[in-house]
């Protein structure tokens, strides 16, 4: 078997509703990109990679650029096995994870469907039915995201990411991140992320002011050191996001005493293959995991579900439907959430059929 076609879509997705974070970042229509491989005996390969503008050093449009890069020693190589296509690639273009994270989804989603099993199975066996999802608050104000979080555990939501930072006030913010906890009651998972955007010394007097509360603070500064300085101010637990994108970043959060969780995201380690090696030394350092990615539609969605369902529960923190926050819907039969929890596909492979239909036509084709 050999990869005989490359090819690239440029699609946006647009979020039912706007997500202000902070620095001034927000998501509202976001350009992702769809990547097809195509193999000489009709098996196609399906992988989607979304950034988020202003969020990682990724961008939409140079995705395409990267795919033609690595073209030389992607055409006419048997895709079977992502992790020595995937060395090949490295050796031809160093670094640009994001771009390589499309292309070793579909080359995981052709080995699945030629081996005939769900991906679950090639990422370490299916080890929970079903998964819990979060859902990520907006930052808007308070009284509306209080709102937000009863109307999704309404829909069975026990996880609750609390978006801060957006008002430039930390008074703001711990109004926001109180609401939601009184709100929801006992029990479910609150807690606040300000995606780098805090000083360790705001970050500390909102954790001082929310510490009789149970709740975690997510990635508040922009390094390691500044996130440990706050988590051990406040002694509050703390997840970390945007610092934690290889292995060497697991290993220092992990010795500075900063990673009781952390969120997985397939784009920032460069694709399933990275990410099940990174999920797996989380399993030896006792990390919670949080399996998702940056943003993204229905084949994110069903990649990020089938590493997430091969990871044993007891570690799984959460996973995310990205695909409900955003239209249009890429793939109608990717898993859609019930009761706050979701199930991976069972078709080989990804297990989801993308709608070429809505596709149109490619936006490049590598031959």
């Amino acid at each position: 078997m050999k990869i005989n076609r490359i090819s690239v879509w440029h699609v946006p997705l647009t979020s039912h509703e706007t997500y202000y974070m902070s620095d001034g970042k927000t998501c509202d229509t976001v350009e992702s990109v769809v990547v097809a491989l195509d193999t000489e005996t009709g098996v196609t390969g399906w992988g989607e990679v979304c950034p988020i503008p202003h969020y990682l050093p990724a961008y939409s449009r140079g995705v395409a650029p990267a795919l033609q890069e690595m073209a030389p020693v992607l055409l006419g190589a048997d895709p079977v096995g992502p992790e020595a296509v995937m060395a090949r690639a490295e050796a031809q273009l160093q670094g640009h994870v994001y771009a390589k994270s499309a292309l070793d989804m579909a080359l995981w989603d052709i080995t699945g469907k030629v081996a005939g099993l769900p991906l679950y199975c090639l990422l370490g066996g299916r080890q929970a039915g079903r998964m819990p999802l979060y859902h990520s608050i907006t930052c808007v104000a308070p009284d509306e995201m209080a709102r937000i979080a009863v109307d999704a555990q309404a829909q069975g939501i026990t996880q609750f990411q609390v978006k801060l930072g957006a008002s430039g006030d930390w008074q703001t913010d711990v109004e926001q991140l109180t609401k939601v906890r009184e709100v929801v009651g006992p029990g479910p998972l609150v807690y606040g992320d300000w995606n780098c955007g805090a000083t360790s010394l705001d970050a500390t007097r909102i954790g001082r002011a929310v510490a009789h509360l149970d709740v975690m603070l997510e990635q508040p500064c922009a390094t390691i050191a500044d996130c440990t300085r706050v988590r051990d101010a406040t002694g509050l637990p703390m997840k970390l996001d945007e610092n934690a994108h290889n292995t060497a970043s697991l290993l220092e959060a992990h010795a500075a005493g900063c990673m009781d969780a952390v969120a997985i995201k397939l784009s920032k380690f460069g694709g399933l293959s990275a990410s099940r090696i990174a999920r797996d030394l989380c399993l030896h350092l006792g990390a919670k995991m949080c399996v998702e990615d940056t943003w993204g539609s229905d084949i994110t969605t069903a990649a990020v579900l089938h590493l997430a369902a091969s990871t044993p529960p007891a570690r799984l923190m959460n996973t995310c439907d990205l695909s409900a926050y955003v239209a249009p819907r890429i793939a109608p039969d990717c898993p859609v959430r019930s009761d706050g929890q979701i199930a991976p596909p069972e078709g080989a492979g990804l297990g989801v059929t993308p709608d070429r239909a809505l596709l149109g036509a490619p936006d490049m084709v590598l031959e």
